[in-house]
């Protein structure tokens, strides 16, 4: 098995810099991300609707990150689901997170391994480009 970057480090840096534009207080939410990894991926999709109407706008940059991890993963053959949920709270949002939900807990045991392990690293990548930011 060779080693493959998946330019993650690239990422990390466009997603860190896109945040510091947006709101330089979102930058500490890459350390927090870091610690959610180990929470398993369903936590981690759904922190960003904890944070949702922040006025820093933390809530984004989880979302952001979240769809750069889709993208890496597709380029692995690993489809990751990233259904869209509706803005407006009520039954048919509570359904479409339940949906979801299901649907990362359904992923093949090794699927959901490889897709923790580039969602750590591509952590890691942003806790240092936002060490080296702040």
């Amino acid at each position: 098995m060779a080693w493959e970057s998946y330019s993650l480090d690239r990422y990390a840096q466009e997603l860190v810099l896109a945040a510091k534009k947006r709101s330089p207080d979102s930058l500490n939410q890459s350390h927090k991300m870091r610690l959610a990894v180990s929470y398993g991926l369903e936590r981690f999709w759904g922190e960003h609707f904890r944070l949702k109407g922040d006025r820093e706008r933390k809530d984004v940059y989880w979302q952001e990150v979240w769809e750069t991890l889709v993208k890496v993963m597709a380029t692995t053959g690993v489809k990751i689901p990233n259904d869209r949920i509706p803005d407006r709270e009520g039954r048919e949002q509570v359904e479409a997170i339940e949906g979801m939900s299901k649907k990362l807990w359904s992923l093949s045991l090794e699927d959901q391994r490889v897709t923790l392990a580039v969602l750590k690293e591509l952590c890691d990548a942003l806790v240092w480009w936002t060490q080296r930011y702040k």
